[in-house]
């Protein structure tokens, strides 16, 4: 088995040979290995590159840049690894990380895996409820947020867990800044075994709360070698990603691919999201490659692409299916061809149009170098079309999960002979795959997965609310929007009022991005004859424009209702997770 600078070497020789990588291609050995000690400090911040700068964090509206060098940041997390351990944490502590796009991030996930803890990236999007949750299943030792953050905190159970927070200190939260007094040289406590517990994502599924998936020091910093090669990285480029922390896609695409590369991480922050303002920073920065959800794809796309003086020589999209004439868009103004990529919070990126190949438009196209897929029908037979599943066994990639944790240490999942995404796809005779759709329920807005489950649990609290379904609804802007079908208690009323303080109530409960954007008051939902809501026949309703149906009703969206546009409101519409 080659070693993992070996492994990388063979990608990057045959960045755009997908024939030549896929069949010369073996997942490193696994033997103990610690990626921001072994990889990140010997290499990147040796002699060779430890001057070159690996972080840019850029303001869009004011330009002002902070820059990092691999040098100044192997330090930096060696200080903050020191100072955690002085506080406490140990191998195998779980740490919940709740920041923006700030130094902070970077260093923090390099510092805990130095140290062997495990991180449990979040959102700063996340309720109260969804908080709690975090903290009651993740069980954190350690806690470091920014500021804007805290008052969520309030009334929770931390669990006496040490709190760091960015900038000032405040009432029981020490500053994050107290680390840099703290020696830049670190040892570890013991080799780090490939197999080792690093991350923890919460992720939306089809029961009520969101599933806990623990990654570990292999699979992703090794199986991101897998991201590295879709996204077409080359030593020195200048890579930005949009995407918003807390999400594995970060993790991707911010984080372990470029590095894994040498490249620069560039990071252009806005609030609200600009797509002119994105395109200025881009060729300001002179970025060298690009990767977005399909929802910014089609703001940048309101803009004037032409006269812009961009070093861009990749462009990619994850997330949701991407519209192929946004693909053709693109193409014509800067002559480069967007290319999808595709996997989950579970995987790296397991199947891609890659670097030098065709790209069949709206296609996922072909598993990437170290993932053997098949496609299996109901009956567990290959097929043209059914579910994507991975071969395990001698073929487990290094990408995949090490399984769903039930939040006491229990894994299930990712074992036996298959693993299987709950994603439906058609695959061609060149061996091309096309998405279908999920096998189960969830869909995305705006790159964000969301399960109609989560929804409809908070729908049926609201006092006037019997059933309910949430259905994704066709959207030009965000690919779909979450929309509910509710049927009502007796004596309610399905009309505005009812409607208005329906929404009041959801918006209360969700973040943002998971908030219903319509409502539809029905007498009865489409059921099977065991009882259960048929969500497919609500679908198919949106997807074909059917309005004379049994199961239609009174509609009304949040649009109707002028008082909700709140700043939350506002924020979501301009800006792309």
């Amino acid at each position: 088995m080659p070693s993992f600078r070996e492994a990388r070497d063979l990608l990057l020789a045959h960045r755009t040979d997908y024939g030549a990588a896929v069949s010369a291609f073996a997942w490193p050995d696994p033997v103990p290995f610690n990626w921001a000690l072994d990889w990140f400090d010997a290499v990147l911040a040796g002699p060779e590159s430890r001057d070159r700068a690996a972080l840019r964090i850029v303001e869009a509206g004011s330009g002002a840049e902070q820059s990092l060098t691999f040098g100044e940041i192997a330090r930096r997390s060696n200080q903050v690894a020191n100072h955690l351990r002085q506080l406490g944490l140990k191998r195998g502590d779980h740490l919940l990380l709740l920041l923006g796009n700030v130094p902070a991030l970077w260093e923090t996930m390099l510092a805990a895996m130095k140290l062997g803890a495990v991180v449990i990236p979040a959102t700063t999007l996340l309720t109260a409820d969804e908080l709690a949750d975090r903290l009651a299943r993740g069980r954190p030792r350690a806690i470091v947020a920014g500021p804007e953050q805290i008052a969520r905190f309030a009334g929770l159970d931390t669990g006496g867990a040490i709190r760091l927070v960015t900038g000032a200190a405040t009432e029981g939260w020490a500053a994050y800044d107290d680390a840099f007094g703290a020696s830049e040289t670190f040892a570890p406590d013991g080799p780090t075994g490939a197999d080792d517990p690093m991350l923890l994502y919460f992720t939306s599924g089809t029961t009520a709360k969101p599933k806990l998936v623990r990654h570990s020091h292999r699979s992703y910093p090794v199986g991101a070698l897998s991201t590295m090669y879709w996204l077409g990285l080359q030593p020195g480029d200048v890579h930005c990603n949009v995407s918003s922390p807390g999400w594995a896609k970060h993790a991707w695409s911010s984080f372990f691919a470029p590095w894994n590369a040498g490249a620069t991480i560039l990071v252009i922050n806005q609030a609200p999201f600009n797509a002119a303002a994105l395109l200025a920073q881009l060729e300001r920065t002179g970025a060298t490659t690009l990767c977005a959800p399909p929802t910014v794809w089609r703001m940048i796309i309101q803009e004037d692409l032409t006269g812009k003086r961009l070093a861009l020589r990749e462009v990619c999209a994850a997330g949701e299916p991407l519209n192929p004439e946004v693909i053709e868009r693109v193409k014509s103004a800067w002559g480069l061809t967007i290319r999808d990529g595709y996997g989950q919070t579970e995987t790296t990126a397991l199947m891609a149009n890659t670097p030098g190949q065709p790209v069949v438009p709206g296609a996922l196209g072909r598993p990437l170098p170290g993932y053997r897929v098949r496609v299996l029908d109901l009956d567990g037979q290959p097929a043209s079309e059914g579910e994507v599943c991975l071969e395990l066994g001698a073929y487990r990639p290094a990408g995949l999960m090490q399984g769903y944790d039930d939040g006491q240490g229990h894994l299930s999942g990712a074992d036996g002979d298959l693993y299987h995404t709950g994603d439906v796809a058609f695959v061609d005779d060149q061996g091309c795959y096309t998405f279908v759709g999920r096998a189960d329920d969830v869909f995305k807005s705006s790159g964000y997965r969301i399960s109609p489950f989560e929804l409809e649990s908070v729908l049926i609290e609201h006092p006037a609310v019997a059933e309910a379904a949430v259905v994704p609804v066709p959207d030009p802007m965000r690919h779909t929007i979450p929309k509910a079908y509710v049927s009502l208690v007796a004596g309610s009323t399905p009309g505005p009022e009812t409607a208005l303080d329906i929404f009041r109530f959801t918006n209360a409960r969700l973040a943002t991005f998971k908030r219903l954007r319509g409502l539809e008051f029905v007498t009865d939902l489409p059921k099977t004859i065991s009882g259960k809501i048929r969500r497919v026949q609500l679908r198919r309703l949106e997807h074909e424009g059917i309005t004379e149906d049994p199961h239609r009703g009174r509609a009304y969206t949040q649009a109707d209702f002028p008082e909700l546009k709140g700043e939350a409101e506002r924020k979501l519409d301009q800006t792309a997770g």
